[in-house]
């Protein structure tokens, strides 16, 4: 009696289901260290999913803060607190602020971007710095050493007077407020790229998804031969 319809099914079933399970399940694998760590205690979600008590960050992750959880993220030189109801994209050697606010302490001159406004500390020593983005409006507090406030993607001739717009200074113990939509005119505002999960996922799992594609393939081209007691 022939069993290979059963198989198959069974076959196919697989072909479907596993690659879209193998792509969005897979954790990063990558020889690639990760940049950094993020801790949290719920409510903290990374690329659109939620996040773990310790997660290992990348470059161009996506990390959002749910109302009343707040998280925290170490790297080499750098601690940051992200504030409750905060978005923000990781990029190295800077965080790109959507939206809330940063406690920042760094000794490598680790930088907060704004829309056009990059907080920078002054000396790669170990400098405190705050920056909130709230309702449009970019507050600056030095809490130990000095930052400068950078204006980029100014066009136009450089005067003095647009030099020292475009090169702020914010001295220890100071804070300043800056109009972001004055500055900088409308923010692009910090996005993910939809499929919530960092290429490097993306890559793995896709690799290991050819590989049980292959398998299921022979499985697959295995079962079309009836299986039978009559069978010589």
């Amino acid at each position: 009696m022939s069993v290979f319809i059963p198989r198959g099914l069974l076959c196919w079933v697989l072909v479907a289901v596993l690659p879209s399970f193998l792509l969005g399940q897979i954790p990063s694998q990558s020889s690639e260290s990760p940049s950094a760590v993020l801790h949290t205690q719920g409510g903290v979600w990374v690329n659109e999913y939620e996040a773990h008590d310790s997660s290992s960050i990348f470059t161009g992750d996506l990390i959002e803060t749910k109302p009343g959880f707040s998280a925290t993220l170490t790297l080499d030189g750098t601690e940051v607190q992200i504030q409750p109801q905060s978005v923000l994209k990781f990029q190295g050697d800077f965080l790109e602020l959507d939206h809330g606010g940063v406690a920042v302490g760094t000794s490598k001159g680790f930088r907060v971007k704004v829309n056009c406004l990059t907080v920078v500390p002054v000396v790669n020593e170990w400098t405190q710095y705050e920056v909130t983005d709230v309702s449009g409006t970019v507050q600056v507090a030095a809490r130990k050493l000095d930052v400068n406030v950078r204006r980029e993607g100014f066009k136009g001739k450089p005067t003095l007077e647009s030099t020292a717009e475009q090169n702020a200074s914010v001295k220890e113990g100071q804070q300043a407020s800056y109009g972001e939509s004055e500055i900088c005119g409308a923010p692009e505002r910090v996005t993910n790229t939809g499929n919530g999960v960092n290429p490097k996922w993306i890559e793995i799992g896709g690799g290991v998804a050819t590989g049980v594609m292959l398998c299921l393939v022979v499985f697959c081209h295995g079962a079309k031969t009836p299986v039978s007691p009559d069978s010589p």
